[in-house]
C-alpha cells in the first residue's frame, strides 16, 4: 500500500517523480504476481496524484492570467505578458494531453490491462512504470519505435 507524504512549496511544480508526488517506490515482495491488487492501488494513488497536481495547475494558471491580465500602454510590456501568456497555455495543452494519458491509464488499470506492454504483451516493469505511468510500450518496444520514428524523420 503506498504510503503518501505532505508536498512541500518546492515540489508544488509539475513533476512525475515519486517524491514530488508524495509516494513512496513499490517493495514488490518475493514471487509476488505481476500487477496484482496492491500493485495497481500503488500506480491509482500515483496517477490520481499527478492527475491532481496538474489539474491544480490548471487552477493556477486561470487564476494568474485572470489577475495579471492588463491592458498595458506600451507595446514591449503587452506583446512580453502576451508571449508570457502564450508559453502557459501551450503548457497547459501538453498537460490536458497528459491528463488524457492519465485517464487511459486508470481505464487500462480498472479493465486489468495496465502494465503490460501494447506491443508484445510482456509486463511492462514496476520500476518504468513508476519512472513513467502512462507507458504503454516494454522498454524493448518502446527502443524499436524509436528507432524506427527517426529512420522514418530522416
Amino acid at each position: 500500500m503506498p504510503s503518501k507524504k505532505k508536498t512541500t512549496a518546492a515540489s508544488s511544480t509539475t513533476a512525475t517523480t515519486l517524491g514530488a508526488l508524495g509516494i513512496e517506490p513499490y517493495e514488490p515482495k518475493k514471487n509476488e504476481e505481476y500487477m496484482n491488487e496492491n500493485q495497481e492501488k500503488h500506480f491509482r494513488a500515483i496517477l490520481d496524484a499527478w492527475k491532481t497536481q496538474l489539474m491544480e495547475e490548471v487552477d493556477r494558471t486561470v487564476t494568474h492570467m485572470k489577475d495579471e491580465a492588463s491592458n498595458f500602454p506600451d507595446p514591449v510590456d503587452r506583446a512580453s505578458q502576451e508571449e508570457e501568456f502564450s508559453i502557459e497555455l501551450r503548457t497547459r495543452d501538453r498537460e490536458r494531453k497528459l491528463l488524457k494519458k492519465i485517464g487511459q491509464s486508470l481505464q487500462s488499470i480498472s479493465d486489468e490491462e495496465y502494465g503490460f506492454c501494447e506491443s508484445c504483451g510482456i509486463d511492462i516493469g514496476i520500476r518504468r512504470l513508476e519512472a513513467r505511468p502512462t507507458a504503454t510500450l516494454c522498454i524493448d518496444c518502446k527502443t524499436l519505435d524509436e528507432i524506427k520514428e527517426k529512420h522514418v524523420n530522416r
